[in-house]
């Protein structure tokens, strides 16, 4: 990859390209929903299947000419299925919020009550926030974390659930870093006659690999995305019972979707062939062993983290006793060389704009091959910067910074 027709055709692209390329090379990025893919996945997605339209599914297509698209989808939905021991996947939806769509527009009607996790207790806007068509279209009633935990409160899910009698039941989470009991949500949902649907986004990766429990057994429903963990290209997919295939696959097209990305998806079949190996399985338990030291070093420098650790590949940290904003700590750590995001906290008093807290993980810092020692002088650099007030030490962690990323290079095979 050498971009040399862009930067003859469109230089202001090319030069945000080159831009982008340096910022990945140079910052430790600690943003838990994202992944730095890998060059087969690139290449993939950036192939000469984006010319293709393919509407319709392997061997029932509305245009001409996809016998090879027909290949690619194959590929990934019999990877997916492998992967994940799914009865039937659709592998076409462009995001994760539409996939959550298509199992909501399928199996829900306009005023139906969902019961989700609260966007501000760490689930996800299309799990029925206000903001969201999830919330305009659905009744939304919410469940949280515990206030002295920070744990699901499954007897609270339970009660809720007995009392509004949703048409269906939401877990997963983005910003919730302990082992979600589906089977106990399973039940709640069966004693209530609701869908059951899990959105394992963030944790698909770990799922994956036996790191966190399946939902497959247990839920009507799975979405996910294909990147985050699970290292693919930024895209969606559904999971479900072969009773729901029909129904599944007529809501994403023609429902809510014309042509799929056929070159979306050859990445996606490409990441999946990845992820069915051993070293991916290596370098998901890397990524918990790297959260798990991560938690452990920044408590020890007296950061809160929301229940106290992490068993996944995240943490929530709370910085009210540090005197700081999520917002003003996502500035001054970027400054620094170091991008997380701002985040809500469980019973936040801050507007999610500011937040009191920030949500880092180690997906991309495990991908850049950083182990435990690593961590822990990630967790000094952000406890020099948070404890100090930030300014004095910018130019002098960000020195560091970059000499940390000189010895765990990534992406050394695209040259500008």
């Amino acid at each position: 990859m050498n971009f040399e027709e862009i930067k003859k055709c469109d230089p202001e692209i090319y030069d945000a390209i080159i831009k982008e390329i340096e910022r990945e090379r140079k910052k430790i990025v600690l943003i838990a929903s994202e992944n730095y893919a890998s060059r087969a996945v690139l290449e993939a997605q950036g192939s000469i299947f984006t010319n293709k339209y393919a509407e319709g599914y392997p061997e029932r297509r509305y245009y001409g000419g996809c016998e090879f698209a027909d290949i690619v989808e194959s590929l990934a939905i019999k990877r997916a299925r492998e992967l994940f021991g799914a009865e039937h996947v659709n592998v076409q939806p462009h995001s994760g919020s539409q996939a959550n769509m298509a199992v909501y527009f399928s199996f829900l009607k306009p005023g139906d009550k969902i019961l989700g996790m609260s966007l501000s207790h760490g689930g996800h806007l299309s799990h029925g926030a206000a903001v969201n068509f999830s919330g305009i279209f659905y009744q939304t009633i919410s469940y949280g974390v515990d206030k002295k935990t920070g744990l699901i409160d499954y007897d609270n899910v339970r009660d809720l659930a007995k009392k509004n009698r949703p048409r269906m039941l939401l877990a997963g989470a983005s910003a919730y870093s302990r082992i979600i009991d589906f089977k106990t949500l399973s039940d709640i949902a069966d004693e209530v006659d609701a869908y059951f649907l899990v959105d394992i986004a963030h944790i698909a990766g770990l799922v994956a690999t036996g790191l966190h429990p399946s939902p497959v057994p247990y839920a009507d429903f799975v979405t996910t995305t294909t990147h985050k963990t699970l290292k693919g290209p930024r895209g969606g997919m559904i999971l479900c019972r072969s009773e729901y295939a029909k129904a599944i696959d007529r809501m994403i097209f023609p429902g809510i979707q014309g042509g799929p990305l056929v070159h979306v998806m050859a990445a996606k079949a490409v990441a999946f062939k990845e992820a069915l190996s051993e070293s991916f399985v290596d370098y998901q338990a890397q990524v918990v062993k790297n959260a798990r030291e991560l938690a452990r070093a920044l408590m020890s420098k007296g950061f809160k983290i929301i229940s106290d650790g992490t068993d996944t590949h995240l943490m929530l940290i709370d910085l009210a006793n540090k005197a700081i904003t999520g917002k003003d700590a996502e500035s001054v750590l970027d400054l620094a060389g170091i991008t997380v995001n701002k985040n809500s906290i469980p019973y936040d008093d801050k507007p999610p704009t500011v937040t009191s807290g920030i949500r880092i993980g180690t997906p991309v810092v495990t991908s850049r091959k950083m182990k435990e020692p690593e961590m822990a002088v990630i967790a000094g650099f952000i406890s020099q910067i948070i404890d100090n007030d930030g300014r004095p030490e910018i130019e002098r962690i960000k020195e560091k910074v970059e000499s940390l990323c000189k010895e765990y290079p990534v992406y050394e095979y695209i040259k500008p």
